[in-house]
């Protein structure tokens, strides 16, 4: 058996910064604002993506979060996030549940809300009650990456479908895990699925398929997990203490599942 790896909190909130870009701001443009989205930007309090963004990159301004560069879905548990528009396919289909009859529940939404936008955009409650359903059942479609957002924080999300990702939802499950645990470790796999929204049992395979490139470590929180290829950066001396970052809540900095 391994022996498991002693952090201290102290490493944890280090490694935590640095992977995070908290410790110092990245300079502006697409894959700064890629990597500040690594595990996703929560927005359901109105902006809160947008002031994660201005404590990790440069140059950030009020628009900043309707980049080209990102997009708005329904993320891990339905809650609005903001994430690079090269990971839709992780954030939506690595939440795309493995049993069958849930899987088509929501290529099923899917289906039926492009069909009857028809490349239109409309708010979702509106769109919802013309189709005779409830609404927040539209965010069932999310996981097939075919449902995009737009959110301005005081009216209702606005909608609108869009072609199915290019990837396979297994790789996408496998990419979103080892973010997480990138992002948020030290971690387990039933913190895995609370954050993610899926099964235990669909965590759990995920972490099987990982369990090759994670190091077992012990924390003052309990016994947890952690990517081998981030031990070297848990066992780095830290760096100089960066300027004061006002974080909203849901921040993936202090979130702990």
């Amino acid at each position: 058996m391994i022996p498991r790896l002693e952090l201290s909190q102290s490493q944890i909130l280090c490694f935590r910064r640095r992977v995070g870009s908290l410790d110092e701001r990245l300079s502006a443009g697409a894959e700064s604002l890629r990597r500040a989205a690594w595990a996703g930007l929560q927005d359901s309090v109105p902006r809160a993506a947008l002031l994660s963004i201005h404590a990790r990159v440069e140059g950030t301004s009020s628009a900043t979060w309707e980049h080209p560069s990102l997009i708005q879905l329904w993320g891990p548990r339905f809650n609005d996030y903001v994430v690079a528009s090269k990971d839709l396919a992780v954030f939506s289909l690595g939440r795309l549940p493995a049993d069958a009859g849930r899987c088509g529940r929501a290529h099923d939404t899917a289906d039926r809300l492009h069909a009857f936008l028809n490349g239109r955009r409309m708010p979702f409650g509106q769109a919802g009650h013309a189709m005779g359903t409830q609404p927040n059942s539209l965010r069932y479609a999310a996981p097939t990456g075919r449902v995009l957002l737009r959110w301005d924080g005081s009216h209702q999300p606005v909608v609108w479908t869009a072609p199915p990702p290019d990837m396979d939802p297994q790789h996408a499950r496998l990419e979103l895990a080892r973010r997480y645990f990138h992002v948020f470790g030290p971690s387990t796999a039933a913190s895995f699925a609370r954050w993610a929204g899926i099964r235990p049992k669909e965590a759990s395979a995920v972490f099987q398929e990982l369990a090759g490139k994670l190091t077992p470590v012990r924390t003052p929180a309990g016994d947890a997990w952690i990517l081998a290829g981030d031990e070297a950066t848990f066992r780095a001396q830290p760096r100089p203490p960066a300027p004061a970052r006002l974080l909203p809540s849901g921040d993936s900095f202090y979130l702990v599942w």
